[in-house]
């Protein structure tokens, strides 16, 4: 049986076809980054939840890892989970600090109230004040943010902890949100930590 000629149409299908396809396996690759898979936060054991790469357009920004006290599966239980939690980053290009800060408070207030907002507004300066202390994060180079219950949100750069903790529970779900709320950073990112990519 003599196959018909592929139309100019049926080929771009099939080309845009295989170009989703390898974004998607590119997306869904593992970080370049070796996450460990636990991690003791003041006594706490906590176990690796996910990983992934944050995207802006086709750069990656940094590699992201979510640790927790048990498996979570959604945005809602991660908020919602009691105990410590940890956000681990490693960044993947030069990132000017007073843009990352300004990324993350941009992040807080598209998924909170402007009451939550307002309330949290000194915790939200000392996020800002952290990474503005660094003009940029150098590509390898490491940060995290981690909850601790009773005590509040820790920043570390390089591994060294950055002043006091700041906040509360509403604050580092707050925080959460930028990756977990209802108008994620980058959803592909946010499935990639819940284990589900």
């Amino acid at each position: 049986m003599k196959r018909r000629p592929a139309t100019p149409s049926s080929r771009l299908a099939a080309t845009v076809l295989a170009l989703g396809l390898a974004a998607g396996a590119a997306l869904a690759a593992p970080t370049s980054t070796k996450f460990d898979p636990a991690m003791d936060v003041q006594g706490s054991k906590l176990q690796l939840n996910g990983t992934g790469t944050r995207y802006r357009a086709i750069f990656k920004v940094y590699d992201m890892g979510l640790y927790t006290t048990r498996k979570v599966s959604t945005s809602a239980e991660v908020i919602a989970l009691p105990g410590p939690k940890r956000l681990q980053f490693t960044a993947l290009r030069e990132l000017p600090g007073t843009d990352l800060g300004r990324l993350f408070l941009k992040g807080m207030g598209d998924n909170s109230t402007k009451e939550q907002v307002q309330r949290h507004a000194l915790s939200s300066a000392r996020l800002i004040e952290v990474f503005s202390g660094r003009s940029k994060m150098l590509p390898g180079e490491s940060f995290a943010m981690e909850f601790v219950p009773g005590k509040g949100t820790i920043f570390y750069i390089l591994g060294k902890q950055q002043g006091n903790p700041v906040g509360d529970d509403e604050f580092f779900a707050m925080v959460l949100k930028i990756w977990f709320g209802e108008s994620p950073a980058d959803m592909q990112l946010r499935d990639a930590l819940l284990g589900l990519e």
